[in-house]
């Protein structure tokens, strides 16, 4: 059987990962790869929490809403990733640890501790793409959009934080891509650093 593939994709609010992540699918199903498409925070109870946090605009505790995320990411590797690696399929998630460093250590928690307790606890990505965008310019498309928004988290000086955690965040599985250009050269990006990355772990 051949090994499964972990790709996360990162990113600060508007940063365009979620719009790649469409694409990023297709492509690799019109490849021939089984893909499984899935995102954090999850649709399941600790997700729904958070969401339901994000959107009313009521922070809780650093700590607290450390615990949550973690919660949720251990439901979620539990019952989706591990198994669909098990299984030799490629995993596209719609953020994953290195979006709890970058936020929780925006709201000033040790994101190095943060990130080395991830390491240690969850499968590492094959491939982390972090879409680096400018804030103004992640703000603008989240107010442009139609869903709801999540005023806990879209905030600039918050945003500029996260912003900076990413930035200082260094691992051999992780690359950045220029969120501030058009989706389709995104895209384009996104999948040139993704089909080697993909060919080298499963050989196809």
């Amino acid at each position: 059987m051949k090994p499964g593939f972990l790709l996360a994709l990162e990113g600060i609010d508007g940063s365009g990962k979620s719009t790649a992540a469409v694409g990023i699918v297709a492509a690799l199903h019109e490849a021939g790869h089984e893909v499984v498409a899935t995102r954090e925070p999850t649709d399941g109870p600790w997700g729904r929490r958070i969401r339901e946090m994000a959107r009313s605009g009521e922070t809780v505790a650093p700590e607290e809403e450390l615990r949550w995320f973690v919660e949720d990411r251990r439901e979620h590797v539990a019952r989706v990733i591990r198994p669909a690696l098990d299984a030799g399929r490629v995993v596209v998630t719609d953020r994953y640890f290195l979006s709890t460093v970058a936020y929780q250590g925006a709201r000033g928690l040790d994101w190095r501790a943060i990130l080395a307790e991830s390491e240690a606890e969850f499968p590492l990505p094959d491939l982390a793409l972090i879409f680096d965008v400018n804030v103004p310019v992640g703000l603008a498309r989240v107010h442009g959009r139609a869903d709801d928004a999540e005023p806990a988290f879209e905030e600039e000086a918050f945003l500029t934080r996260v912003k900076t955690v990413y930035g200082a965040i260094a691992r051999p599985w992780l690359a950045r891509i220029d969120g501030n250009r058009d989706p389709a050269t995104v895209l384009a990006r996104a999948l040139g650093w993704i089909r080697p990355a993909l060919a080298e772990v499963t050989g196809s």
